[in-house]
C-alpha cells in the first residue's frame, strides 16, 4: 500500500473513531510512531469529569504527539476504587473524554494497576498527576525499560471529585427554597457543637464528630411537627487559620451521613469565621443570621427557639427576640461569657420533645 495513501487512512479513522481496543489500538500505533509521532499515555476512573480533568489532560497533551488514555472499566473501578461503583457507566466516562479534542485515543481496561497497558502500549510517555512521586509508581521501572519515561503533571488547585460529590450531597441534604414559595413556619435554630455533637475543641476531623445520643432524632421529631431545623454555628478556628472551611463541609457531610438515615434534613446551616478580635457581623451572639435565616426561609420567629449548650446562644436568642434554651450537654453554660438566663434549661437535646423538657416538646410554644 501507499505509504501517503495509508497515512491518510490512518487519519481518515483516527477522525471516526477514537475508542478503539487496546489490542487494536497497539497496531494502529506502529505506522504512527514509525512516521515519528510520540505517545503519551495516562488513565483514570474520570467518572465526574471536571475542570481539573481538562487541565491535566491538555497539559499531558504538550508533552506528545499522540494522547492515549485508558479508562478504568466499571469493573476495575470496583476493585481498585469503591465496592459503590461509578456514578456513571463506562461506556458513557469513556465517550466523554474521546470528546475533548487534546485526546487522541481512549481505550477500557479491566486491570487496577497500568502494567499491562504500559506493557501493550511502550509508551515514550507515561504521565501521572502531580499527587504521585515517581518512587511510589509500580510501573515506573517498566516504562523506564522500553525506553520512556514518566512525567508528573501538576494538578489544579481546588479541584477533585470528591470535593465536586461533597458539595452536592452538602446541597441537595441542607436544601432552601426561596422564601416566596413557602409557607411561614417556626424553626428549630440549633447550636452545633456541644449540642447536636459532642464538644471537641477546633473539631475539623469528620471521624471525630460524634453525635449527642437522642439529639438528631429528636430534631427530626421537631421536623415532623412542623419545624425548619437551622444550625447556627460559631467556626472561629477557620479565621484562626487552624482549620479549613472544606474541613468544615466535611465535618457537616459527616453529619448529613448520620441524619440522612433517619430522614433528617437541615433546612440551612449558617456559619460565621469571625474571630473575637475581628469583629461581630455575624457571629453569635450577633443575631445576623437569625435575620437572615427569617428572610431566606420565611420563618414565624415568635413561634421559634433557639437551643444551645453556651451563654453565647442565650443571648443571641434573647437578642434575636427568640426564646431560648440551654442544653447541659457540651458547656452546658458553664463558659460564663454573658450574665443571660435561659427560658428552659433542659438536659440533652433529646429531651426538646416527649414528656420532659419544654412542656412536652416545642409544639406546645405554639
Amino acid at each position: 500500500m501507499d505509504e501517503h495513501f495509508k497515512m491518510a487512512s490512518i487519519q481518515t479513522h483516527m477522525e471516526a473513531q477514537k475508542i478503539l481496543d487496546r489490542s487494536d489500538l497497539v497496531e494502529l500505533l506502529i505506522p504512527l510512531r514509525a512516521g515519528g509521532s510520540t505517545v503519551g499515555f495516562t488513565s483514570g476512573s474520570f467518572d465526574i469529569l471536571h475542570a481539573g480533568h481538562l487541565d491535566y489532560l491538555r497539559k499531558a497533551e504538550q508533552h506528545c504527539d499522540l494522547l492515549v488514555v485508558g479508562v478504568n472499566s466499571d469493573r476495575s473501578y470496583v476493585q481498585y476504587k469503591s465496592q459503590d461503583g461509578p456514578y456513571n457507566h463506562e461506556t458513557d466516562r469513556a465517550e466523554l473524554i474521546s470528546g475533548l479534542d487534546c485526546v487522541d485515543f481512549v481505550f477500557l481496561f479491566d486491570e487496577v494497576n497500568n502494567a499491562g497497558n504500559i506493557e501493550a502500549l511502550k509508551p515514550d510517555f507515561y504521565i501521572k498527576g502531580g499527587d504521585y512521586d515517581i518512587s511510589q509508581l509500580s510501573s515506573a521501572p517498566l516504562v523506564e525499560s522500553h525506553g520512556g519515561r514518566v512525567l508528573l503533571i501538576p494538578l489544579k488547585s481546588g479541584y477533585s471529585t470528591t470535593n465536586l460529590v461533597n458539595k452536592i450531597v452538602c446541597r441537595r441534604i441542607t436544601h432552601t427554597e426561596p422564601a416566596l414559595n413557602i409557607a411561614q413556619a417556626p424553626a428549630i435554630f440549633v447550636d452545633r457543637d456541644g449540642t447536636i455533637n459532642e464538644h471537641v475543641e477546633y473539631l475539623h476531623d469528620p471521624a471525630d464528630f460524634r453525635p449527642i445520643p437522642g439529639a438528631l432524632e429528636a430534631l427530626k421529631h421537631c421536623q415532623d411537627l412542623g419545624y425548619r431545623i437551622v444550625v447556627i454555628t460559631n467556626q472561629p478556628g477557620i479565621g484562626l487559620g487552624y482549620y479549613s472551611k472544606e474541613d468544615f463541609y466535611r465535618v457537616n457531610l459527616e453529619m448529613f451521613k448520620h441524619a440522612s438515615k433517619i430522614g433528617l434534613f437541615f433546612d440551612k446551616i449558617y456559619f460565621s469565621t469571625e474571630t473575637k478580635n475581628s469583629g461581630n457581623q455575624t457571629r453569635k451572639p450577633n443575631p445576623y443570621f437569625v435575620t437572615k435565616a427569617v428572610q431566606d426561609l420565611n420563618i414565624d420567629l415568635d413561634h421559634s427557639v433557639f437551643v444551645g449548650d453556651t451563654t453565647t446562644d442565650i443571648q443571641c436568642a434573647k437578642n434575636a427576640g427568640v426564646k431560648s434554651v440551654l442544653v447541659k450537654t457540651g458547656k452546658g453554660g458553664s463558659d460564663g461569657v454573658f450574665p443571660v438566663l435561659p427560658d428552659f434549661i433542659i438536659g440533652s437535646l433529646a429531651e426538646i420533645v416527649g414528656d420532659t423538657g419544654i412542656h412536652g416538646g416545642p409544639a406546645e410554644l405554639k
